[in-house]
């Protein structure tokens, strides 16, 4: 399984970027997606998370109400949705795949297959 991450930039504090992980297979293989990031200096983060169904979720404390997670079967496609976001949101943003059919894990160690990471940078 190969995963494309994108969407990254440079925003404004307040303003809002998506970020999307293209998956090179469906979501049988892919039970779980979840968003991860690190800034540097610090440990990889766990962001959010969605299970294959599309409804489940779960975000860290750190970005509820800002960030949305989303996922379209059909195209592969995992979204990351972040509005009002803050300098403390700067990092590299990866995408990863949990192959199995299990509750959503906040850590890392859980994820089989990880995208390469885009850079999001939020200046004040």
């Amino acid at each position: 399984v190969q995963l494309q991450a994108s969407g990254g930039g440079l925003v404004q504090a307040g303003g809002s970027l998506r970020l999307s992980c293209a998956a090179s297979e469906g979501p049988a293989s892919m039970y779980v997606m979840g968003w991860f990031r690190q800034a540097p200096g610090k440990e990889r983060e766990f962001v959010a998370g969605i299970r294959s169904s599309a409804v489940t979720t779960v975000y860290a404390d750190s970005v509820k109400g800002r960030f949305t997670i989303s996922r379209d079967n059909a195209k592969n496609t995992v979204y990351l949705q972040m509005n009002s976001l803050k300098p403390e949101d700067t990092a590299v943003y990866f995408c990863a795949a949990d192959q199995w059919p299990r509750a959503i894990l906040t850590h890392a160690g859980g994820y089989d297959y990880w995208g390469q990471g885009t850079l999001v940078t939020v200046s004040s």
